[in-house]
């Protein structure tokens, strides 16, 4: 049996891809059935449903993302398996949503082999996941993390809208019925695998190098930092004792200075004494003249 949580990342995969599915359907029947319009709205979706459910599946809602991440092990095989059932579960339920709702119906798959779409699918699938591993691998926040993925989908859709429908997303080609092993499920898969891969083996040793630079300046920043620190608590400690022997001296020389005086007070008092029981011995003295 599943628990809680894993059961959690697979509805919150299904459903993402199924929203995300139903939005490029609508806005391929509507009257804004432009390939601006169709990756804005995508991007726009995925960026929404990345902040909701980011921290429960990881939100990935494409099969060709989850083959891309599992193949830098980002994810784990079973659990990339699930994902890809759930996702393309996904599309198909998108696509008999949008048919009831809209009561539209005979539309047969239109997914044929062309060397154009799937080179289209590759070059655009390849931006999207080298924008996606950028998020990944330097630690977006949350906020920065769903508007690179939106804006990223946004960007890929619309380069590979140049020869193909623009879908980068196998899931969303089946939920359109255009599916295609050679182009609309090949050319996602390859440019997932492309840009995740490229982006693991060029830059993230770099980016780790420069982390690694950047705690050694601050190691040796708080180091100096530490030194002169303690170098002004040496000053200020001389210059404390430097006040206190002044002052130290200056109360001795108080203190010698009020003693002499003291003592030269005495000794001026003592002759006046002596005199003073002279003259009261004279008077008292009968024989004196």
């Amino acid at each position: 049996m599943f628990r809680k949580n894993k059961l959690a990342m697979l509805v919150g995969e299904f459903l993402g891809t199924t929203a995300l599915t139903l939005i490029v359907l609508a806005i391929s029947h509507s009257q804004l059935s432009l390939s601006y319009f169709i990756a804005t709205a995508a991007g726009l979706m995925v960026a929404l449903m990345t902040l909701a459910l980011a921290g429960i599946s990881g939100a990935v809602f494409n099969p060709a993302m989850t083959i891309g991440l599992w193949t830098v092990r980002k994810l784990r095989t079973l659990q990339a398996l699930s994902y890809l059932v759930v996702q393309l579960a996904g599309g198909a339920v998108a696509w008999q949503l949008f048919e009831y709702l809209t009561k539209l119906s005979g539309i047969h798959n239109t997914g044929t082999y062309s060397a154009r779409v799937l080179v289209a699918e590759v070059i655009g699938t390849f931006v999207f996941s080298f924008v996606w591993a950028a998020a990944i691998y330097q630690r977006f926040n949350l906020l920065s993390k769903a508007a690179a993925i939106g804006g990223g989908l946004t960007v890929g859709s619309l380069v590979a809208s140049l020869g193909s429908s623009g879908f980068v997303n196998p899931a969303v080609a089946l939920g359109l019925h255009q599916w295609g092993w050679g182009t609309y499920v090949l050319g996602p898969v390859l440019g997932a695998v492309i840009g995740f891969n490229l982006y693991n083996l060029l830059f993230v040793e770099t980016e780790l190098a420069e982390a690694a630079t950047s705690k050694a300046d601050k190691a040796k920043t708080s180091e100096l930092n530490a030194t002169l620190t303690q170098s002004e608590i040496d000053a200020e400690v001389d210059d404390d004792v430097k006040v206190e022997t002044s002052a130290t001296k200056r109360s001795s020389a108080s203190k010698s200075s009020t003693s002499s005086k003291s003592r030269s007070t005495t000794v001026k008092k003592a002759p006046a004494k002596k005199s003073s029981s002279k003259s009261s011995s004279r008077r008292r003295n009968p024989n004196a003249a």
